[in-house]
């Protein structure tokens, strides 16, 4: 059993996905989705490190065409239990770098909302991004999540009281950058690791959105809000996740990439 499947295995993936913080960045994600989506007759899906099925089962049941793909089988037998009832979502179990199930350009968008966060090299990352690039019709749509250097440095680090054992062990740059280390389960990045990743994939940005803001640095407060208030939070992150002085600061950020 791989590290990565021994953490899901214990990790509720759920109910990360429908806590306060985990609807923010879910409501603000699929949001984005579903707009480029409107450019294609009858689109064809992929999910790619689809988890529980959170994007897959939702986007399914409003009638798109969906295949899941999922590395771990505890959380694929998740997948497959919740959307048994939904005859157009196929789930098999498989890895992100390696897609050769499917031809080439065989879907108009493709979600990569996981993978990233686990592979440790700029050349794994790439490779990865490069499977979905070649399984997606010129012309596609591909969103790619990453999660943020700078988020965990902060909130694990200062928030947290780790930030000097972190810089004594050296998991530090000296401006604050993570090292990337095999033995951690996530890989941390900045906007200009994802520029480097795009220029290598040779793919076209449309939209660079943070779908989380400060949700994660704020769990408590937007647990205390009354659901009134909670609603404007989501508002208020859907109608700012595209302001530049914010991306790249929350917990996540999607790339949004066009398969020219």
């Amino acid at each position: 059993m791989t590290k990565l499947e021994e953490y899901y295995n214990k990790f509720n993936e759920d109910k990360r996905l429908i806590s306060r913080h985990g609807q923010v960045e879910f409501n603000t994600s699929i949001h984005y989705i579903k707009e480029y989506l409107k450019n294609y007759d009858n689109p064809v899906i992929i999910d790619i490190g689809a988890g529980t099925g959170r994007y897959s089962i939702a986007l399914a049941d409003e009638g798109y065409d969906v295949t899941a793909v999922e590395p771990v089988k505890y959380n694929l037998g998740i997948l497959k239990k919740n959307s048994r009832r939904l005859e157009n979502l196929t789930a098999y179990q498989g890895n992100a770098l390696k897609l050769r199930r499917f031809p080439d350009e065989s879907f108009d968008v493709t979600l990569i909302m996981g993978p990233l966060y686990h592979l440790h090299t700029v050349e794994d990352k790439v490779k990865a991004l490069s499977e979905a690039k070649r399984v997606t019709k010129r012309g596609g749509t591909i969103f790619a999540a990453y999660v943020m250097a700078d988020y965990a440095v902060i909130r694990y680090g200062f928030m947290d009281g780790n930030i000097r054992e972190s810089a004594e062990r050296g998991a530090l740059t000296e401006d604050f950058g993570i090292r990337s280390d095999e033995n951690e389960l996530y890989d941390y990045v900045r906007i200009n690791d994802i520029d480097v990743i795009n220029e290598r994939t040779g793919l076209k940005r449309l939209k660079l959105i943070s779908p989380d803001g400060a949700a994660d640095y704020i769990r408590r407060q937007l647990n205390k809000m009354d659901d009134k208030t909670f609603e404007l939070f989501k508002e208020y992150q859907l109608k700012n996740a595209e302001r530049h002085e914010l991306v790249g600061a929350g917990s996540h950020t999607l790339d949004i990439l066009l398969r020219e």
